[in-house]
């Protein structure tokens, strides 16, 4: 499967260019470029929602999307664009697409809770579903997940390690795994291809971070 249009920068900061950019949690852009068509943001730590790199990217035609408790800090920190503001478990569309929601969070950890109401998206392109998990651990919504190309976690402490997380790639058989989250701020540069050694044989692992 082409995946020639995913770019992952740093941690899970992702770039999908489909004509339009998609930014998911921009960090590390390391010039102004000022050309989002959308910003996802799956919450607020600062390797996810890093404001001095969402600047850079800003456009004033830049659409954001959000989970709901960050719409007025964004509001209040970013001088244009308009805001999708969501909740967990939820579908919604925009001019070029269509996005699910699912609820990312900590089962045993206090990094994430639930209750925080923070989001990864499943965004479908021409067909082709893609999840974009954000930090999360292996949770009953991640498990239903049904996506083409999943985009996932790996560097444990505040996610699921490689271990985990090829299990729930195992489960929910993305046609292509890319595994995020690892070998800077967290995580060992080898946790890549431990993950690809534990994925079920037929599902194809990107090592592209």
């Amino acid at each position: 499967m082409d995946i020639s249009n995913i770019t992952v920068n740093k941690q899970s900061s992702i770039l999908i260019d489909i004509g339009k950019k998609i930014y998911i949690d921009p960090l590390d852009i390391p010039e102004e470029r000022h050309d989002a068509d959308y910003i996802f943001i799956t919450h607020d730590h600062y390797d996810h929602m890093s404001m001095p790199d969402i600047m850079k990217v800003l456009d004033n035609k830049t659409v954001f999307v959000i989970p709901a408790p960050l719409e007025m800090r964004i509001r209040k920190s970013t001088p244009v664009g308009s805001q999708i503001c969501v909740v967990p478990g939820q579908t919604y569309e925009t001019p070029d697409f269509s996005f699910e929601t699912v609820a990312s969070y900590n089962i045993s950890k206090p990094f994430h809770p639930k209750a925080s109401g923070w989001c990864g998206y499943v965004i479908t392109i021409d067909e082709t579903r893609i999840y974009i998990a954000g930090d999360t651990d292996a949770t009953a919504e991640a498990k239903a997940v049904k996506c083409d190309i999943a985009l996932i976690p790996i560097g444990g402490k505040f996610t699921m390690d490689y271990r985990e997380a090829a299990e729930l790639i195992s489960i929910i058989k993305p046609k292509v795994a890319i595994p995020t989250h690892y070998g800077s701020l967290v995580g060992s540069k080898t946790d890549g291809e431990e993950f690809k050694k534990l994925v079920d044989n037929g599902i194809d692992v990107r090592l592209v971070l």
